[in-house]
């Protein structure tokens, strides 16, 4: 793919986002003259909404010469133990019209990390025009699978599937720069949601793209099964990194069962496959092949989670979830896939993870163990805490 074609798609894409911008502007034009718009400017504007997590975590590692972050060390010099502050966020939300909302999250704890890129996680301009488009332009997670579509504190498990981390270095998950459309339709009587985003692909915080190439994907949500809340993903991408195509694909299963008002068993399943152009790009060009699909990506994760409403005055609910995962970050070259199980309990004491206390353990497990790397066995004990506030 030629660096004008994609330069072509580029301005085409735009110019069709631009084009239902234009159709809603029209169309808001038209309902100024309406009563119920009349009383709805009555509304001041903006309004303002501040939320906040706190998040930290104590591990301990029981692996020998293996430290909490899975570095092996052969000298002995591990760190096997730890207090970390995980997340200190807060979240600015500003209504500025009845369409309109501007958003900005920060991460305060990435502070004792260098900066640089870090820290602002969420920057962007949203405009609603109906239920059936909204597009959202700035610093965003593009919908690409199941763990964009809500965030860290209501997560089922200890963090992010190893999964999402990768296809987040990969410019396709995580915080990216860009511009995206979303929206909720009908097939017939079956909900169907939809995301078209064009990012960079370079990462949260970058001062310019580091190439003319973009990310474009896409994500379809179909509803199968409203009892069961039973949703198919689909998700697929195209993109260029210096000269050089790349893909992603990735197909995802959800779904909420209650037994009764107290029992509830949520289900997860996802898989993904993409081009791992980072791994490419950091190989030496005499060593590499001339192809960047022949470093390819390969995960799959299943997440159970079993949920019990207590509904106490002092406890709301407990959780018992158990994760697995697969992940191969070049199956073609060089394979050494990764296996992870975490179980985690977790005890809620405030509605919505107002408050919470997790306890659970992570296994990982390589086909080849590589000294002094993070590709060596692993056990680590996890307690972590949380208030959303």
């Amino acid at each position: 793919m030629s660096f004008f074609s994609i330069k072509k798609r580029s301005i085409s894409l735009l110019g069709l986002l631009l084009s239902f911008t234009m159709n809603g502007q029209i169309l808001d034009s038209l309902l100024l003259g309406e009563p119920k718009q009349q009383q709805e400017e009555n509304i001041k504007y903006p309004q303002l909404q501040i939320k906040g997590l706190f998040q930290a975590r104590y591990l301990v590692g029981f692996s020998k010469d293996v430290d909490v972050n899975g570095l092996h060390h052969s000298d002995g010099t591990e760190t096997d133990n730890n207090f970390m502050l995980k997340y200190m966020r807060i979240q600015v939300r500003a209504q500025i019209s009845k369409r309109a909302e501007v958003v900005a999250l920060a991460n305060l704890a990435d502070f004792k990390n260098d900066p640089k890129t870090r820290v602002l996680e969420n920057a962007y301009l949203k405009y609603t025009f109906n239920p059936k488009l909204a597009i959202t332009v700035g610093q965003f997670r593009p919908w690409f699978g199941i763990e964009e579509t809500y965030p860290i504190d209501i997560i089922k498990s200890l963090d992010w599937s190893n999964q999402y981390t990768e296809f987040g270095k990969l410019g396709w998950t995580s915080f990216q720069i860009g511009i995206s459309a979303t929206g909720d339709l009908k097939l017939g009587n079956m909900p169907f949601q939809y995301a078209v985003s064009i990012v960079n692909g370079n990462g949260k915080n970058q001062v310019n793209d580091n190439d003319n190439g973009k990310h474009y994907s896409t994500r379809l949500v179909f509803g199968l099964d409203k009892k069961t809340s039973l949703n198919l993903g689909l998700n697929g991408g195209i993109g260029e990194v210096y000269s050089k195509k790349v893909y992603a694909l990735g197909v995802d299963l959800s779904s909420l069962v209650h037994f009764n008002p107290k029992w509830s068993l949520d289900m997860q399943l996802e898989a993904k496959q993409a081009t791992n152009h980072t791994l490419y790009y950091s190989i030496d060009p005499e060593q590499r092949t001339s192809n960047p699909d022949d470093y390819l990506i390969r995960g799959i994760y299943f997440l159970p989670n079993l949920r019990y409403e207590v509904n106490h005055k002092n406890l709301s609910a407990f959780e018992l979830s158990c994760r697995y995962e697969y992940i191969d970050t070049s199956f073609r070259l060089n394979s050494n896939p990764r296996q992870t199980v975490t179980p985690m309990f977790g005890l809620e004491f405030l509605k919505n993870y107002g408050a919470r206390i997790q306890l659970g353990v992570q296994f990982d497990r390589y086909k080849h163990q590589i000294e002094n790397t993070n590709q060596y066995n692993n056990n680590l004990f996890i307690i972590q805490v949380q208030s959303r506030f």
